[in-house]
């Protein structure tokens, strides 16, 4: 289902549809799940269409058919298992009004999930392999701030921290310098990834696409493959 901004369809009430995705979008904090649903739906908040609450109303119902969901931090009794581990994907040219591209990662720590983000990248990419590579720039600043969140409550994790992409393109773009001169018009700021291997500090490792978790934050999925990452 793609939903767009359709100024024929009929139009509804714009506060009950902003209480809705304000509820829904405190309940992603805790429900990763959700979180490309709502962050679709929260882009119609000016003026909302039918279609546009009725996908709310289906996220709500299958919230309330999955209130047992929940996360599970497990205790850890071995520091060797102190692992801080991520998942980067792209959704190249996924919205039709923009092109611009929707992103997604997600980190997990003692195999629990403990930060995850579904929004567009802030420029438009011009191929996959650069949605991609922007994607895990992204995702290599948070491991930067969750790794310094950690040192502060005293946990130390194991380094590198492994980032999953499952784009063959993107990991050769971030190990190969020669490839450098293929990507001069990437911003400078999205050159954080290649930094962070170099330091040693993040090793990219490459998983296929039935395996790549961030997959839920960034594309609709089939039913099958999204019970299986949920």
């Amino acid at each position: 289902m793609k939903l767009v901004m359709n100024e024929e369809e009929e139009l509804v009430d714009p506060t009950l549809f902003k209480q809705i995705v304000g509820s829904l979008r405190y309940l992603f904090n805790s429900r990763p799940d959700i979180a490309y649903a709502v962050g679709i739906i929260s882009r119609f908040m000016s003026e909302p269409r039918a279609s546009h609450l009725l996908a709310a109303k289906r996220v709500m119902r299958y919230i309330s058919g999955t209130l047992e969901f929940d996360i599970l931090f497990l205790k850890c009794l071995n520091e060797n298992y102190m692992e801080l581990i991520s998942y980067s994907d792209a959704d190249w040219f996924g919205d039709k009004h923009d092109r611009k591209t929707t992103s997604g990662y997600l980190f997990k720590f003692l195999n629990a999930p403990i930060s995850w983000c579904a929004k567009k990248q802030p420029v438009v990419a011009l191929s996959t392999c650069e949605s991609e590579y922007i994607v895990g720039c992204m995702a290599a600043c948070r491991e930067v701030w969750l790794e310094n969140i950690l040192k502060k409550v005293e946990i130390e994790v194991r380094r590198p921290i492994a980032l999953f992409i499952d784009n063959k393109s993107a990991i050769n773009l971030s190990r190969n310098l020669v490839l450098h001169g293929r990507s001069k018009h990437i911003e400078a700021k999205f050159q954080f990834l290649r930094e962070q291997m170099n330091k040693e500090a993040l090793q990219i490792v490459q998983c296929s696409s039935e395996l790549q978790l961030a997959d839920i934050f960034m594309k609709t999925l089939k039913v099958d493959k999204f019970i299986k990452l949920a």
